[in-house]
């Protein structure tokens, strides 16, 4: 089987972390976001994905090439050369996604962080015998699906409704047969808004309620959220991935070259990431710590990123969405409420509100 992983452009919600990288690339729990969905996916048997970009494509694949190897997956850039929406990449990347086998291809939106429950999609997509399968989830601000519950099959297809019209919206994952090509045109269009209306009209598209959590991580405090219910999820499904010990409150994930002092208190809903160094008396909580991140004795941090090889001087407090960039480095004593500071900076006196320091 084969996919195609939406990967789109700037990244900008997620600045300052995505001026150092692609936004795919943005380490969430550990690993880079994109990485979570092709393990998935290597997972039911996918061989080869496809990345539908248009920014940077040079930077993913370099980074991207290891894990090719490692995880035995052919990954290849279909590069935008301007942006096409939703459905414009598919028809880009046409003559890979379409083989002559038949077989239907995933589609996915890179933000996208979830239980990832394939094989489950696979089934009920070869069972209800339609052209293509949508993973809805509850509402919050997103398109609306009107279903059948009995069937799963879509009525309509409704992007973000003014009035109640359901109570499912749709997830950014699909299971799509080739034929669905046809009705794609190679120029910038949305397959929420023109592509599943017309085959839900023609009674063939179909929606499975995704089992489990999900969340899109494109921005810093879904992304916070996300990283609580990806934890969670872990509690359940693999706890001994799970930091334990006197110094942990909840769940927490720690990195084992990461190093840890004495008398900190360190969770709920913690990433920390390789190499970093947590002096001793810190108090973490909703909050990811990316690579080779020194804090400093004392510090405490609750919900924020500290983006790579990044410090925090002793007795600082950083919270309320504070956002440091790649290798920024806040003084002793310094308060950030809700700062997002650009890469390469240093913070010598406090931002006592939310503001963007350049």
């Amino acid at each position: 089987m084969k996919a195609l992983i939406l990967v789109g452009g700037f990244g900008t919600r997620l600045r300052p972390l995505t001026l150092s990288v692609p936004k795919p690339l943005v380490d969430f729990a550990n690993k880079p976001m994109i990485l979570h969905q092709i393990e998935a996916l290597k997972d039911v048997g996918v061989t080869e994905v496809f990345l539908a970009i248009n920014y940077q494509p040079e930077v993913m694949l370099n980074f991207l090439k290891d894990f090719e190897d490692k995880l035995g997956i052919k990954i290849t850039c279909s590069q935008e050369t301007e942006p096409l929406g939703t459905a414009g990449p598919l028809a880009l990347a046409r003559d890979n996604l379409v083989d002559g086998s038949g077989e239907p291809f995933f589609v996915l939106n890179s933000d996208v962080i979830s239980e990832y429950p394939f094989s489950e999609l696979i089934k009920f997509h070869k069972a209800h015998g339609g052209e293509a399968t949508i993973m809805v989830n509850e509402p919050s601000k997103y398109g609306v699906v009107v279903m059948k519950e009995e069937t799963g099959k879509v009525d309509r297809f409704v992007e973000k409704p003014k009035i109640f019209v359901g109570n499912k919206i749709n997830a950014g994952i699909y299971l799509l047969n080739p034929s669905v090509m046809d009705r794609i045109e190679l120029r910038p269009t949305s397959i929420e808004k023109e592509v599943f209306p017309r085959i839900a009209a023609d009674e063939k598209l179909y929606a499975m309620v995704l089992p489990g959590f999900w969340m899109d991580i494109g921005q810093p405090r879904d992304y916070i959220t996300g990283l609580r219910l990806y934890l969670d999820s872990l509690r359940k499904k693999s706890p001994y991935k799970l930091a334990v010990g006197p110094h942990i409150a909840g769940n927490v994930l720690v990195h084992e070259s990461a190093v840890i002092g004495e008398g900190c208190l360190i969770g709920p809903d913690v990433a920390i990431g390789p190499g970093c160094v947590v002096e001793s008396g810190v108090r973490l909580s909703r909050c990811t710590v990316m690579h080779g991140v020194r804090i400093k004795k004392h510090a405490c941090i609750s919900s924020s990123i500290i983006g790579w090889h990044s410090t925090v001087g002793r007795w600082s407090r950083v919270e309320n969405m504070t956002i440091l960039g790649e290798d920024v480095h806040v003084g002793d004593e310094v308060y950030s409420n809700g700062g997002v500071v650009l890469p390469h900076k240093e913070i010598k006196s406090s931002i006592l509100k939310p503001e963007i320091v350049m």
